[in-house]
């Protein structure tokens, strides 16, 4: 068994240490001083029991408690306090608290509850522990494959076709920290909190660290409306609980899971980046380029992603009815027909291969959804993406 002792005053925590140890010698104790040592631990170490301070650096007791019941929710917690306030014990009950202690603490009553709570986890059957633990492993596999996946990486011969299924449509959501600022394991373990219960809130999905700095979310919502709703909550409780310089981005709704990775891209470029983009495109336009001339060259280097009318409309800095308007007098063609037009054209050049599947091809051009592309190849071509292949071949 592993004990976690957090309490901002040594003599305490030395005194609760000394107590356990020389009544269960086998247990492990690991001690901290702030809510950020606290943090570390938990992270790196399997603990089953925790005795916390209320008032401590960085964040109270029974805050830190309230978050990391989500991510722990195995851990036994007993509150310990100079305070006999009513309602600091009833808050820590409600928390699930097993016991609230007070300063000074006598080393019967200690025990006692130690004893209690040990006799707890004995009781606990091997295979509770096991069904936990292959969860836990699960939980941990899926969001180091999605991690590798979001950044790009290989992730091997893993078969993400069911994770996929389940993400039909979804939002992701990046807050970074800046990176000359010293972040500790609480900032980061607060906004990993903090995203996760309002993304369950909201919806369904998790949340993964892509470095030291970033984390990302991915989403199923209702609607944008709850988007918006949740990236409002989530910049006011981390302005509440964060204290270092962060900045939050949200993708709109997507569609197509493998235009993750340079969304994701897209979302961890700095805002000193961006406006370079920016400055790059309204260079584009002071020397005489026509907005749509500039358009169009965006919409070619990008209409295999998910690309809608709105996020081309914003990079040329126009109202996207305007642009929809102005983009058919010169183009001769709405929006969405001529960026299906080219989504087919580079079909056609890829069905050329024949070592290419159709689901691959469906992929690469921007569509998810290998029905709904050959429905649409069909509708554009006269024939399905098989018979033209076919014919090709002849």
């Amino acid at each position: 068994m592993n004990i976690l002792i957090a309490d901002d005053e040594s003599m305490i925590r030395q005194g609760i240490r000394r107590t356990i140890g020389q009544a269960l010698p086998t247990c492990g104790i690991h001690l901290a001083a702030s809510t950020e040592e606290a943090a570390g631990i938990l992270a790196e170490h399997s603990v089953d029991i925790v005795l916390t301070d209320i008032l401590m650096p960085g964040m109270d007791g029974l805050e830190f408690m309230r978050i990391s019941k989500r991510k722990h929710p195995h851990l036994q917690w007993v509150v310990i306090s100079a305070h006999s306030d009513f309602q600091y014990a009833q808050r820590a009950v409600k928390l699930g608290a097993k016991d609230y202690l007070l300063k000074p603490i006598g080393k019967r009553k200690l025990l006692e509850c130690i004893n209690v709570l040990a006799a707890e986890a004995l009781v606990a059957s091997q295979q509770a522990n096991e069904g936990r633990l292959l969860k836990s492993n699960m939980v941990y596999l899926r969001e180091a494959v999605f991690q590798r996946y979001a950044l790009g990486l290989d992730t091997g011969k893993l078969d993400i076709q069911p994770f996929i299924e389940n993400y039909p449509e979804f939002h992701l959501f990046m807050v970074r920290m800046e990176p000359d600022h010293k972040q500790t394991h609480l900032e980061h373990f607060m906004i990993e909190n903090v995203l996760s219960e309002l993304i369950e809130a909201g919806g369904s999905g998790f949340v993964v660290s892509l470095d030291r700095h970033s984390l990302l979310g991915i989403a199923r919502l209702r609607d944008e409306a709850e988007a918006a709703r949740l990236e409002t909550l989530l910049e006011s409780h981390l302005k509440r609980y964060v204290k270092v310089p962060l900045q939050i981005t949200r993708s709109g709704v997507h569609h197509n899971f493998a235009s993750i990775p340079e969304e994701v891209a897209r979302l961890r470029r700095t805002p000193e980046e961006i406006a370079a983009a920016a400055a790059d495109i309204g260079e584009c336009l002071r020397k005489g380029m026509h907005t749509v001339d500039v358009a169009l060259q965006y919409i070619q280097a990008h209409f295999t992603e998910e690309l809608s009318l709105e996020k081309v409309a914003s990079v040329v800095f126009l109202n996207p009815v305007y642009f929809s308007q102005l983009f058919k007098q010169k183009t001769g063609q709405g929006y969405k027909d001529y960026v299906i037009c080219l989504r087919m054209e580079e079909a056609k050049r890829l069905l050329s291969d024949p070592h290419l599947r159709l689901a691959d091809i469906s992929e690469r051009i921007g569509y998810q959804n290998m029905r709904h592309f050959t429905q649409v190849f069909r509708r554009k071509c006269g024939m399905t993406p098989t018979e033209y292949r076919h014919q090709r071949v002849k």
